[in-house]
């Protein structure tokens, strides 16, 4: 699946839409900062927690870092355990809050 624009992302969550959106950054990253819905998950606790995720295998899974790079390998992780519609929000929260202002 594509990844997907901080545009498209802002464009859904205003008209209600409530994706999958899970944070990959750590716990005082995410208490600074977060886009609104999102689950926070450390990239590094993701294997532990595949689990609780178990149910959106075959759901859209929008995953984010603070620019990009912690995401993609977790859009790559969930991809190799069968996520089907994984995707990653290009640029990341830096990117989210700068189109916010």
């Amino acid at each position: 699946m594509a990844d997907i624009t901080t545009t498209e992302l802002h464009q859904r969550l205003q008209a209600g839409e409530t994706p999958h959106l899970i944070d990959v950054r750590e716990p005082w990253e995410h208490e600074e900062g977060r886009i609104a819905g999102a689950q926070n998950i450390p990239l590094g606790t993701l294997p532990t927690q595949l689990d609780e995720l178990e149910d959106w295998k075959d759901q859209e899974v929008i995953v984010h870092c603070k620019g990009g790079s912690r995401s993609a390998q977790a859009k790559a992780f969930l991809a190799q355990m069968g996520f089907t519609n994984v995707r990653n929000l290009l640029g990341g929260y830096q990117a989210y809050v700068a189109e916010s202002k």
